[in-house]
């Protein structure tokens, strides 16, 4: 059930790049924006305080219609009852991860190039994200943006569900839709916006 919702947009919420929002403030107006996919990302709170902002974010959801997904740490997603967990490059096996938690639970991979984006698929990924597409302002700057050509390659590629991050705005998404992604990620076009809410629901009916 969790795999076939797989699509859309999916928020990846930001409380390093503005202090007005919490994670919990952010992923609320995400859902009830129409947002199926929420990523948790903190890599400064203490497992406690990420522990206890998981559990509340998974109270305030749809429970069967929208997903929470935890960045890098399945250990704290399994705790919390979370619905997947998203892998970078250097984290923990994919398929290791999912031994761990399971195959009912969401587990997707960072990608940086066509490579990559094989690898994580034949890892065992049920998603493969690749970015970053444009220039970014939450992404580090390692490797130059990998453009809408890169992800058209990726897209002929691998099978499974392709996310699109980095750089992806209201006016950019239609470009990065029709170049194949499955899903938009972002960040700061929602968690950065005067009004969250209403950016995710600008970003939603982009999509339809």
């Amino acid at each position: 059930m969790r795999k076939k919702m797989l699509q859309g947009i999916y928020l990846i919420t930001d409380v390093e790049g503005q202090d007005r929002y919490s994670h919990v403030e952010l992923a609320d107006a995400a859902y009830r924006a129409g947002i199926q996919m929420v990523q948790y990302r903190d890599k400064r709170r203490s497992d406690r305080k990420v522990l206890a902002e998981i559990r509340e974010i998974m109270n305030l959801k749809s429970k069967g219609s929208q997903l929470l997904v935890v960045n890098d740490r399945p250990d704290l997603a399994k705790v919390g009852g979370a619905d997947g967990v998203h892998l970078g490059q250097d984290d923990l096996p994919i398929s290791e991860v999912k031994q761990f938690l399971g195959e009912e639970v969401i587990v997707g991979g960072t990608s940086a190039s066509l490579e990559e984006a094989r690898q994580v698929e034949r890892a065992g990924a049920d998603y493969v994200a690749l970015g970053h597409i444009f220039e970014s302002s939450t992404k580090e700057k390692q490797y130059a943006p990998r453009g809408l050509d890169t992800l058209r390659r990726v897209r002929q590629e691998v099978e499974v569900p392709l996310v699109a991050i980095g750089g992806i705005t209201l006016k950019n998404a239609p470009q990065v839709i029709d170049a194949g992604a499955d899903i938009i990620a972002v960040s700061s076009a929602i968690c950065r916006a005067e009004n969250p809410e209403q950016a995710a629901a600008e970003l939603v009916e982009s999509f339809q």
